[in-house]
């Protein structure tokens, strides 16, 4: 297999890293904000378990939803704005 410049694949490879990085990163940090927002009034009041319980799980529900979707976003949106420039190239390789 040959290999056309190889610092160039070396930062695709890099740039490839950060974005997976930056998609968990501020796909936590989104869940984090939505779980505290929906489950911390459970948790800090004094509300009965028959409502404080559904709460929670509800908050857990949204942030793991929120979290798959934001990761699957940022890595597709980085898909699409990495497609050759020139038409009919899809691999480095071709």
């Amino acid at each position: 297999m040959e290999h056309h410049g190889g610092r160039r694949g070396q930062a695709g490879r890099d740039a490839v890293t950060v974005e997976v990085g930056h998609a968990l990163c501020s796909a936590a940090f989104a869940a984090a904000v939505v779980l505290g927002a929906v489950a911390c009034p459970a948790l800090l009041s004094d509300l009965p378990p028959a409502f404080s319980a559904p709460l929670v799980r509800a908050g857990l529900a949204i942030a793991g939803v929120l979290f798959a979707v934001r990761v699957v976003s940022v890595l597709l949106r980085f898909q699409r704005a990495g497609q050759p420039s020139q038409p009919g190239r899809t691999r480095p390789d071709s």
